[in-house]
């Protein structure tokens, strides 16, 4: 009995750990598997705020020229 429960305590300790690590990489939008203790290079920050902050840019354009043709008819 105490074999099994046991092994039930350790099943569940390794299967928490296991969802935290793929918790933590589908929250910094990461793929599933990659290391969730691996650092992201400023670079690659860079990139990806740039990245953003033009679709950001494009999307607020796109309202904005929308708001106009329909200003306009």
């Amino acid at each position: 009995m105490a074999q099994h429960i046991k092994t039930i305590f350790i099943s569940l300790v390794i299967g928490i750990l296991i969802g935290m690590a793929l918790g933590v990489n589908i929250g910094r939008n990461k793929p599933i598997f990659s290391n969730p203790l691996a650092k992201e290079s400023l670079v690659d920050r860079a990139k990806d705020f740039g990245n953003e902050t033009l679709e950001q840019s494009g999307k607020a354009l796109e309202k904005t020229g929308q708001a106009l043709q329909d200003k306009a008819k």
